[in-house]
């Protein structure tokens, strides 16, 4: 039997369809969601300008506020240390996961299984999932902030790890394997120096996440420049508060600008 010929038009109007089914379906949704929780599109769109109007006016850095900027530049100046420190950490960390894990690198089939395994397992826990669990065992201090950062990093990274050395070490590893060199003498000699330019952008991609996680893992832990941030907002000192904000919109832009011409470099 002589299938009907698919047109171009009959295709479009097909993707259409399943187009305009698939928004339908996601309104329907919305519109669910919006009659349980009781929530007034109309009214909130309209009360978006009256809340940038009062963040304006009583966020909006004084004089007054200039006195708080070394406290907060110092609390600020642990905040980015202590994402630096998770992201040091875990990478090494990651790389020897994620050199076991690879399919290019990895020794057997269980081990690949099991490190992508643990890489979902941390990088599925939300951040502040990990601050509220850590807090219960080493109460508030810079090292639950850094443990959290840590685990929810390395799984980030063993994922990222792998897929970068499943995409530019199998051609190196296949050639130096082909002259007789041994497991370590591949890893050492071929995979880590042609992916380091990749690792390094990596990490200082998380280095930047990192420090504006830790803003809201400092609140819950109370340490870093997100400790800060809640004192002056529950104390009414919203001067303050936004002072702390401005300094930590600088210095992730400052990180951003860096980082990338870091990789300009580097790729």
């Amino acid at each position: 039997m002589k299938q009907p010929k698919v047109t171009a038009a009959s295709y479009l109007g097909k993707k259409r369809l399943v187009q305009s089914g698939v928004l339908a379906l996601i309104a329907g949704i919305y519109a669910i969601g919006c009659y349980i929780l009781q929530f007034d599109t109309i009214q909130g769109t309209l009360s978006i300008p009256k809340a940038f109007a009062w963040l304006a006016i009583n966020f909006m850095p004084t004089q007054s506020s200039m006195s708080y900027l070394p406290q907060i530049m110092e609390k600020l100046f642990d905040t980015v240390l202590m994402s630096i420190a998770s992201v040091v950490v875990a990478a090494v960390i990651a790389i020897f996961f994620a050199i076991l894990g690879s399919k290019v690198t990895g020794i057997n089939k269980f081990m690949q299984v099991l490190v992508r395994g643990i890489a979902s397992f941390f990088r599925n826990i939300p951040l502040v999932a990990w601050a509220m669990i850590l807090l219960f065992s080493f109460k508030q201090s810079n090292f639950t902030g850094f443990l959290a950062l840590l685990l929810m990093t390395i799984g980030f990274l063993i994922r990222a790890f792998m897929e970068i050395i499943e995409d530019e070490a199998g051609e190196a590893m296949m050639a130096l394997k082909a002259t007789g060199a041994s497991y370590f003498q591949v890893i050492f000699q071929a995979v880590i120096p042609q992916i380091i330019p990749s690792l390094i952008s990596w990490i200082l991609y998380m280095i930047e996440n990192n420090v504006r996680d830790a803003t809201l893992v400092g609140i819950l832990t109370g340490t870093g420049i997100g400790f800060i941030f809640d004192i002056y907002y529950k104390s009414f000192r919203f001067d303050a508060a936004g002072m702390t904000v401005l300094s930590i919109i600088v210095v992730v832009i400052g990180l951003e600008t860096l980082s990338n011409q870091i990789r300009k470099v580097i790729l």
